[in-house]
């Protein structure tokens, strides 16, 4: 597959700046939902980059690199468990996206403004020229991409909440729900991080039993 033919058909009209946006985390139990905006050189092709569901962990860190070495801008969007609880899932995968798009920053920090967006399955509530491309992480390099950006950056920040929760073992499972995860929030209950409207159908202790439950 030509995992660039997307782009270069976009230039061949004229746009320039291609932004492709794709999200993290969406079905976690905690933690954010991340997506990542990713414009890269026009043409460039980058070894191994692909969707990042099929990386190693590994894999990923070095590709991580790769791209924000050569992109031309990134940009990365949260949306917080208690907003996920709030205004659903759905709505806060799209806000992280376009949080993602107004966040895109050159190397040197310089905002940038995409002139067209190659989105995974999703369309946005945006002025800008849009594309919805489902398993748009197979099928276009730059979703790839923003979906190795988005993954690494979420990761981390799961291994840095993983020490302050260290009874949920989120550094291993990143906050989706495993049977190691689900035990412990059967007897911990959930934590600050927690996305309550995830936890509707488990029956929990109230928060503070026998784990820091802080936000």
């Amino acid at each position: 597959m030509d995992l660039l033919g997307t782009e270069k058909a976009l230039h061949q009209k004229g746009y320039q700046k291609i932004a492709c946006i794709d999200e993290v985390g969406r079905g976690c139990l905690c933690g954010p939902v991340t997506a990542a905006a990713v414009i890269l050189p026009e043409g460039m092709l980058l070894e191994g980059v692909r969707d990042s569901k099929k990386l190693s962990p590994k894999k990923r860190e070095t590709l991580y690199k790769v791209i924000e070495e050569k992109a031309l801008a990134i940009g990365i969007g949260e949306v917080s468990p208690e907003e996920i609880d709030e205004i659903n899932i759905k709505n806060a995968t799209k806000k992280a996206m376009l949080l993602a798009i107004e966040n895109l920053r050159t190397p040197a920090g310089e905002k940038v403004v995409p002139d067209y967006l190659l989105i995974d399955a999703e369309t946005l509530n945006t002025p800008l020229p849009q594309e919805g491309i489902l398993q748009g992480d197979g099928k276009v390099q730059g979703i790839a991409a923003a979906s190795i950006i988005a993954k690494v950056s979420r990761d981390r920040l799961l291994v840095e909440l993983g020490e302050k929760y260290p009874e949920y073992g989120l550094e291993k499972h990143k906050g989706y729900g495993t049977k190691i995860h689900r035990e412990a929030l059967e007897k911990f209950g959930p934590t600050g991080i927690h996305r309550k409207s995830f936890l509707t159908k488990m029956v929990l202790p109230k928060p503070g039993v026998g784990a820091n439950h802080g936000s």
